[in-house]
């Protein structure tokens, strides 16, 4: 723990200029990703939605980028896995950890909603160009054709693009040695497609069911009865409340920084492989039995798909495990650092709103306000990423102590206790001076 604030000065102070220049790429290009698909979208819409997931996998490249960029100032990080020396290596290791982190990357930006944001801002622009077609064509006299350009939800097309998007990502990583470089490229593209579809449609259905549940005449009862006993027993409206706001704070408060904690082990790769429990079930065991009668190459077909979908998951399995073997000490310390870092954010933005005084809504806020709070997040990104590579290195360096220890203890109890050395015959020796 005592290592950690000295690690944060030397990762910001050695890295600040790339942190910033990543972070600065990572706004600018999903900005203008999300500009371009909308363009797009208003003249088709299939070529719109293959666009959009560039949106988020710009901001994930510049989030990995980062993260890559102060691996060097690690120290936990470089015993254990140090930087590589050649450049096609360094390579290799980027294209890696950006595809390994594509998934639980877009998990969390679905989450916490910035998924959605994008989404909206999609639309928006592509319904911005479409109307100013749609009053060319008027004047033009000509006629336009219908599209939904904001067709997103789960639909036929929609659909097909996951699943081609998710075939074809398969072949190429088959087929991978034989492809050229550019398949990589092709690869990290194909993954963010599928992910994005299928994150969003899972975000769109847990809010379908959410709004189900809360339209149901047994919600309205449990509210009653809830209104009832707030009447009758105010201290329990009072524990009622509190565990309500608990909850909704767990999220933000706990969950975020632990996910972006796994994030970061994905990303460097370094979690400790897990010892397998290996616990027998009859029906798991038969289940086995009879996929063994299974023809042999029907098998490895399933084989292959089951172990490339398994496996988007082992490094978020890994990490999580190496987070929760640090200790609750430095996982609580995390999580206070985390919040620490939201209020300052929080406490920023009407700080400057504050320092420029009142100025015109029109001519001030309108033109200004999206630069003014973009360098906010300039500034508050590039922090956020060194404060969780930096506790991600603690939990290695406490792994790497522990680990240390228990082979230190395994030597002693394997080493022989010596033996006793007999007593001279002659008997103790006398001073004869």
């Amino acid at each position: 723990m005592l290592s950690i604030l000295p690690t944060f000065g030397r990762v910001l102070w050695r890295h600040w200029p790339a942190l910033l220049a990543w972070a600065l790429i990572g706004e600018l290009g999903s900005y203008a990703a999300i500009e371009i698909s909308g363009f797009v979208g208003a003249y088709t819409s299939v070529g719109g939605l293959l666009l959009l997931p560039l949106a988020v996998l710009v901001r994930l490249v510049s989030f990995v980028a980062m993260f890559l960029v102060i691996r060097d100032a690690l120290q936990n990080l470089q015993a254990l896995a140090p930087v590589p020396a050649s450049p096609a290596e360094r390579r290799r290791t980027f294209v890696d950890a950006l595809l390994l982190s594509i998934l639980p990357f877009f998990a969390v930006y679905a989450a916490w909603g910035m998924l959605r944001d994008d989404v909206t801002a999609y639309s928006e622009r592509a319904l911005e160009v479409r109307q100013g077609l749609r009053f060319e064509s008027i004047l033009n006299g000509s006629t336009l054709a219908e599209d939904a350009v904001t067709n997103i939800a789960f639909s036929p097309l929609t659909v097909s693009i996951v699943l081609v998007a998710f075939s074809a990502r398969w072949l190429v990583k088959r087929f991978a040695e034989r492809l050229p470089k550019i398949a990589a490229v092709i690869s990290v593209y194909l993954e963010a497609a599928w992910v994005f579809f299928t994150a969003f449609f899972v975000s769109n259905a847990i809010g379908s069911v959410t709004g189900w549940i809360d339209s149901r005449i047994a919600t309205q009862w449990l509210a009653d009865a809830r209104q009832w006993f707030s009447d009758q027993l105010v201290p329990v409206a009072w524990i009622w409340d509190f565990v309500e706001w608990a909850l909704g704070a767990i999220g933000g408060v706990i969950l975020e920084p632990l996910a972006w904690l796994a994030i970061a082990g994905v990303i460097y790769g370094q979690a400790i492989a897990p010892e397998r429990l290996r616990v027998k079930f009859r029906s798991v065991e038969a289940a086995k039995g009879r996929y063994e009668r299974v023809p042999e190459v029907v098998r490895a077909r399933i084989d292959d798909v089951a172990d490339d979908f398994i496996g988007r998951f082992r490094p978020i399995g890994r990490s999580l495990l190496l987070m929760f073997r640090s200790g609750p000490l430095l996982l609580a310390g995390f999580v206070f650092a985390h919040a620490l870092l939201i209020f300052v954010e929080n406490s920023i933005k009407p700080a400057i709103v504050l320092l420029f005084g009142p100025q015109d809504l029109y001519t001030f806020w309108i033109v200004a306000d999206t630069l003014i709070f973009t360098l906010v997040a300039l500034l508050m990104e590039p922090l956020r990423v060194i404060v969780v590579a930096v506790f991600y290195d603690a939990t290695l360096g406490g792994l790497r102590r522990s680990v240390a220890a228990e082979a230190t203890k395994a030597d002693a109890a394997a080493q022989p206790p010596a033996a006793a050395q007999p007593p001279s015959p002659a008997g103790p020796a006398t001073d004869r001076s």
